[in-house]
């Protein structure tokens, strides 16, 4: 057999960014649900609560993206800006699209969630990709 044939195809890049894209958002909903958790047993508001859990969770995003899934990116202000920008997008389609999901589907609540989940989640990593970390990926 030549060594040809042994080789392991390879994978292309944009593919292994969206795994590790995946993994960080992982992240962040485990660090968000954590935090959330602690901000109500510290007896905060839910809605209070609720937002600092998304933040923790948002610069955690920003950071591990940044060094990890789309290394070298720019720093500073503006892809910061970018990044806040397009997790509120995310954000807000991701609760749209679930209402619509059980309000008009009738898929119950977690239904809804799985259902938009990857569509939300493409969106956010081509955002990513080709806005806030642009420069990264052109490198």
């Amino acid at each position: 057999m030549s060594s040809a044939a042994l080789r392991r195809p390879r994978v292309p890049p944009v593919v292994l960014q969206l795994v590790r894209f995946g993994l960080v958002g992982a992240t962040n909903t485990a660090l968000t649900l954590a935090t959330y958790a602690v901000m109500l047993s510290l007896t905060l508001p839910v809605a209070v609560a609720g937002a600092v859990g998304w933040g923790v969770g948002a610069v955690n995003g920003y950071l591990l993206n940044r060094a990890w899934t789309f290394r070298d990116a720019a720093r500073g202000p503006v892809p910061a800006a970018r990044y806040v920008a397009v997790q509120l997008v995310g954000s807000g389609l991701n609760a749209a699209l679930v209402a619509i999901a059980v309000g008009h589907e009738h898929l119950p609540r977690l239904a809804g969630e799985l259902v938009v989940l990857p569509p939300v989640t493409l969106l956010t990593f081509v955002l990513c990709r080709g806005w806030v970390f642009a420069r990264a990926v052109a490198a």
